[in-house]
């Protein structure tokens, strides 16, 4: 008869204890590509002294969104062109040379560059300032952006990007900072409705009977333009836009501007203050507009038809700078070159044309497994060249992502994954001859994200800014401009 004596508790929990020590010790994230988390087990009992995390912090892998279809699609069609130029190349013919036929020209020029290595140049500084990089021909720098305001005229620019600055944060603030400089009013473009019209503090809107369409849904191009979103009426739309005192320049403004297709014509009531006025507008497969002049602090507008495109309101002042802030949640950039060109011409004529346009971008097209952007650098490039021709006059400004977090046991670090995707951008605005900035530098370069974190500047997924935060960046941006507009 045999009997089985318990094992001692202490004995047990310590043999517990240095295993989990030792599998702590173990590569498993490197190994597993980063699909398995790193574990450490003295993190996890003592946190790290020089960078804590917070115990209230939730995982930014949890919450963060996927990355943009749109841009998995382009790197599955990418990865297509190389199994075929690596199937040509296996099977060259007696001279030695593959078919031309055997891939289109325009994915063999994208294969060919992604495997060029072109070095990346290091982030400019003037004393503690990021200064924007230049890579224009000719250096030409913010040159239509400072040439307009030097000659008195009216000077727009575009904030373009993704959530990063939904409701208007960031762009509030360096608009608030443009303007009390160089003067100016409003808020520049405004959606014909909004799902959390309560999110943005620099304009009250509201409104209803209106149907969004975004590029990454099913919609029709032809009426896309650089916010990448329109409108479609019901018989009863209606928006509403007033000032607030939020920022010293928002309470008030003296242009009202709605711009819109009617193919098949429309009835539009508005009003700025006091009556209704009706406007009968006749069918025209362009851009119309109707603009009110005088200073106002509120501007309504309301159609019957069932078939108009409401492509946005303006509400600017008539000198100074306009800043137009455009969010695309979960958008990586990479669709504004399907952005109607015809289109942007036609609210060009129409007084929505642009000095200066500041892409953000990037957040949507990384994660932490992935190293090698080279198919979202040359995207970008495409989508750079893309938006020039739209607005040749425009000035092109790239943004480098913010800080990202991830979290590495129990403490945050700055994603590993950030300056893979930095360089590409980088490497983006060199290709097409336009401006960057480093946002990412400008934070305060690696592991910023936590600094700005304990501050309150960025919210608890380690990603997104604060309302607080999107001041603090956008004074550094507005010092990088003024470095250069000088």
């Amino acid at each position: 008869m045999s009997s089985n004596k318990p094992g001692s508790p202490a004995l047990i929990i310590l043999i517990a204890v240095i295993i989990l020590a030792g599998v702590s010790l173990l590569p498993v994230h490197k190994w597993s590509g980063g699909v398995v988390k790193e574990f450490n087990l003295l993190s996890d009992v003592m946190h790290d002294l020089s960078v804590e995390a917070d115990s209230t912090a939730t995982d930014p892998d949890e919450v963060f969104e996927d990355i943009d279809p749109e841009l998995l699609k382009a790197q599955a069609e990418a990865e297509i062109g190389n199994i075929t130029v690596r199937a040509v190349t296996d099977h060259n013919d007696t001279s030695g040379h593959a078919p031309t036929s055997a891939v289109s020209p325009s994915l063999a020029n994208i294969i060919v560059e992604n495997d060029t290595v072109v070095p990346a140049p290091k982030a400019s500084k003037v004393g503690d300032l990021v200064v924007i990089e230049d890579y224009t021909a000719g250096a030409m720098g913010l040159a239509n952006l400072r040439r307009t305001l030097q000659s008195g005229a009216f000077a727009r620019i575009a904030l373009v990007g993704d959530s990063y600055i939904e409701g208007d944060i960031f762009a509030q603030d360096l608009r608030e900072k443009l303007q009390s400089v160089y003067g100016g009013q409003g808020v520049g473009y405004v959606n014909m409705h909004s799902e959390f019209p309560g999110f943005r503090r620099s304009v009250k809107q509201g409104g209803s009977g209106w149907k969004a369409f975004s590029a990454m849904k099913k919609c029709d191009f032809s009426y896309m333009g650089l916010s990448e979103q329109y409108f479609l009426s019901t018989p009863q739309a209606v928006s509403t836009y007033q000032g607030t005192k939020a920022f010293a320049q928002t309470q008030d403004w003296s242009s009202s501007k709605f711009l819109f297709i009617a193919r098949n014509g429309a009835t539009v009531t508005y009003r700025t203050s006091g009556e209704w006025i009706t406007q009968e507008v006749p069918a025209d497969s362009s851009v119309q507009m109707i603009q009110v002049d005088g200073t106002t602090t509120r501007f309504d507008v309301k159609t019957n038809s069932s078939s108009l495109i409401g492509l946005g309101v303006w509400l600017d002042g008539t000198s100074g700078i306009g800043v137009d802030c455009m969010s695309s949640r979960g958008f990586s950039g990479i669709t504004l070159s399907k952005v109607n060109r015809q289109l942007c011409y036609e609210m060009s004529r129409c007084g929505v044309d642009y000095n200066l346009i500041i892409l953000e971008f990037g957040i949507n097209a990384m994660s932490a497994k992935q190293r090698n952007y080279s198919v979202y650098c040359q995207r970008m490039v495409e989508v750079i060249n893309h938006v020039r021709s739209c607005y040749p006059r425009a000035d092109i400004l790239l943004m480098g992502i913010g800080d990202r977090g991830e979290k590495r046991g129990s403490v945050i670090r700055s994603m590993s994954t950030a300056t893979a995707m930095i360089d590409a951008q980088r490497e983006a605005a060199r290709k097409a001859h336009c401006l960057f900035w480093d946002t990412r530098e400008a934070m305060g370069g690696t592991d910023a994200v936590v600094e700005w974190s304990r501050g309150g500047y960025i919210n608890k997924d380690y990603i997104h800014l604060t309302h607080k935060g999107g001041a603090r960046l956008a004074d550094l941006l507005f010092n990088a401009i003024r470095h250069d507009i000088k």
